[in-house]
Formats: C-alpha cells, sequence, structure tokens
C-alpha cells in the first residue's frame, strides 16, 4: 500500500463507526496543509522545546502523560523553562478518531482533552468501533463540546485527511517510528523517565 493509499484508507475508516458519509475533494498526496494547527503549551520564550509524537491508542503514551508528562509539566512548562508541542501520531483509526475529537475543542481545550484521553484509555479505546466511537463521544460531551459541533468535526473528511498527511510529513522528517518519540530542541530524544528528562533539560538551561 502506498502513501495514498494509506492516507484515504485510514481517513475513510472513520465512516462505517461515525455513521456519517463524507467525500474527498482531494487525494493524499495533495491533501490540504493549511488548518492544521500546532498544539502547543508554555512560553513561546522558553529556551527549550520539546515536541512528543504521541498516539492516543499507545498504552506507552498513556504512561507517560499520566505520570512523567505532569511532573515536566509543573517543574518546566509552567515555570517558562520549556516550550512543548504534541503532535499526534496515527497508527491507527481509533487514534485518528481520538485526535478529532481532542481537536474540535480548538487549542482552549485540546490538552484538557487529551489528558482526559489518557486517563481513561483502557476504557475508551476496547470494544467493537461502534462503541469505541460512541466512548469517544461521551468524552467529547463531557468534557464540554457542543453535540453539534462534534458531530460536524468527526464528519470532516478533509480535516481527517489532512491530519493523516501531516502526520506522516512530520514522522518522514523526525524519522518517527514509534510513540512516544521525543524531539528537543531539534535532536531526538529516547529516553523518557521523568529523571532522564529532568538531567538533560538542566544541562540545557
Amino acid at each position: 500500500m502506498n502513501r495514498r493509499e494509506f492516507t484515504s484508507a485510514l481517513a475513510l475508516s472513520i465512516i462505517p463507526a461515525m455513521g456519517g458519509s463524507f467525500a474527498f475533494a482531494q487525494d493524499a498526496e495533495n491533501a490540504p496543509m493549511t488548518g492544521i494547527t500546532e498544539m502547543v503549551l508554555g512560553s513561546p520564550e522558553a529556551p527549550i522545546e520539546i515536541i512528543e509524537y504521541a498516539s492516543y491508542t499507545c498504552p506507552h503514551c498513556a504512561n507517560f502523560h499520566t505520570g512523567t508528562f505532569q511532573k515536566i509539566k509543573e517543574n518546566y512548562i509552567d515555570t517558562g523553562k520549556v516550550r512543548f508541542v504534541y503532535r499526534e501520531v496515527y497508527f491507527d483509526r481509533y487514534g485518528l478518531w481520538a485526535s478529532m475529537v481532542a481537536r474540535c475543542g480548538g487549542e482552549e481545550r485540546f490538552f484538557a482533552i487529551t489528558e482526559t484521553l489518557y486517563n481513561n484509555q483502557k476504557t475508551w479505546a476496547t470494544g467493537e468501533p461502534t462503541e469505541i466511537a460512541e466512548n469517544l463521544r461521551k468524552i467529547g460531551l463531557v468534557d464540554g463540546l457542543d453535540k453539534d459541533a462534534l458531530d460536524a468535526c468527526l464528519a470532516d473528511g478533509e480535516q481527517a485527511e489532512a491530519l493523516v498527511a501531516w502526520f506522516q510529513e512530520n514522522a518522514t522528517r523526525d524519522e518517527i517510528t514509534g510513540t512516544p518519540s521525543f524531539m528537543i530542541n531539534g535532536t531526538k530524544f529516547e529516553n523518557a523517565t521523568y529523571q532522564e528528562f529532568a538531567d538533560h533539560l538542566d544541562g540545557l538551561l
């Protein structure tokens, strides 16, 4: 399966479970790259930038976000030392669906919904596709998304295709093969314990 076929298949896989239908005006090679917002926490003036590549269905990512990330946020992001960028990885359609729910709330709600998704990963990410889709809908609604707006986000096929193409472009450029993966000031960082992060970050300050 080539890149175009993979992108279209992954994006289109949202249709059966979501009960909607949509047509793509552009193929994967020409998917729109505008309108994809980088999700960022922290000061734009921070001396260190961490880019995380993560999948909402990745257990290791959930462990990171419910543990190590909370300490990094408290000690480095909230103190102005780190600008944190979160980039989604789509190894399966459920991760894409979760991303579309999280992004539906815009920058203001994205990280709150992301936290809910990781805290409840074992609950929402199991079952039949229709069950997972409904679980994600419930998370969006509980986290304050408007029902009509949420349904519109989940039926946005052009956005789904653009997100997959965007992920592939980023992952290819930064040679991302697994999750979670991190780029710190442009250099890949493989370790993920809090102390390893802290030692490395302190060395850059």
